[in-house]
């Protein structure tokens, strides 16, 4: 196993810091008379501003419990979360900090159409953020918007839509802007191109490439394909049920994985002359990736 380096101290110049992370789901199992369930266990990593983090594995490792508690719809059981140097290992205490925080930290879903209120236009929808995130006026808010349609590849036609008038590859650039508009320092994307087909994956992941060079924000981005992971990310965690067992840069990680688990997620992976009965453990990888 490759050893997983301790996350450091909490520093501004890092745009997100888990140190200890635990998730117990207990309280609710047990009034269900199920045991208990330990989905996080002791997970860390620092992200650097401008870096990006991918965290992969099969289905009910952990990845989407760590999108959760990064955005505070989940709340630790253990361990601490530092977005831009600041704690929110807790709930937020009023609306000012969670506006804050939302500032900060932003996140883009998988299915982008349910993410987005299917009455309100785009325009809609990017003033809303702006309002929120900003301090902007109107007219300043009209140019802002005009130019995160720009930086997503979206124009004034696309502005004046509804979601349901745009392709699903438009919605999630929309989202996109939407999660860009108040200039986040760090954007957790679950999943964000699961959804779409393959022509329309490779745009996503072109634009999630430049806006990162362009704007510096960060990503964490939670996905069970590794391709993409290696198209998007810097760094990579591997999570087996709710624990990393492998870590480090992507190209390290996936050309020469240390890690039982990591080789046979790899393995599980379709190519030409695939046979999935040749995969040590399939039960426990092909059947759960998704």
């Amino acid at each position: 196993m490759t050893p997983i380096p301790e996350a450091p101290r909490d520093r501004e110049d890092l745009a997100v810091v888990a140190q200890s992370l635990r998730k117990s789901f207990d309280t609710q199992r047990r009034r269900q008379g199920q045991p208990a369930l330990l989905a996080v266990d002791d997970v860390s990593f620092a992200i650097a501003r401008g870096g990006s983090l991918g965290i992969v594995g099969e289905s009910g490792s952990g990845k989407t419990t760590i999108a959760r508690m990064l955005t505070g719809l989940v709340r630790p059981s253990g361990g601490t979360i530092a977005v831009a140097g600041r704690d929110r290992s807790h709930p937020a205490r009023g609306s000012a900090e969670r506006r804050r925080r939302g500032h900060e930290l932003q996140m883009v879903f998988q299915d982008p159409y349910t993410s987005l209120d299917p009455r309100q236009r785009v325009v809609g929808c990017l003033d809303e953020a702006l309002r929120l995130h900003t301090e902007l006026g109107s007219k300043d808010r009209v140019e802002r918007i005009r130019e995160l349609l720009e930086h997503v590849g979206l124009d004034e036609r696309h502005a004046r839509s509804l979601p349901r008038e745009l392709s699903g590859g438009q919605r999630q650039r929309v989202a996109i802007a939407r999660a860009l508009a108040g200039a986040p320092v760090v954007i957790v994307l679950d999943e964000a191109v699961s959804a779409l087909d393959v022509s329309i994956q490779a745009q996503v992941l072109n634009l999630l490439n430049r806006l990162r060079a362009e704007t510096g924000v960060a990503y964490v981005f939670i996905s069970h394909n590794l391709a993409v992971v290696r198209q998007v990310c810097d760094d990579v965690l591997v999570l087996q049920h709710g624990r990393v067992v492998e870590s480090g840069a992507v190209d390290e990680v996936l050309d020469r994985p240390q890690h039982e688990y990591t080789r046979r997620l790899l393995a599980s992976i379709p190519t030409v002359g695939w046979d999935p009965h040749s995969v040590s453990g399939r039960a426990d990888v092909t059947s759960r990736i998704s």
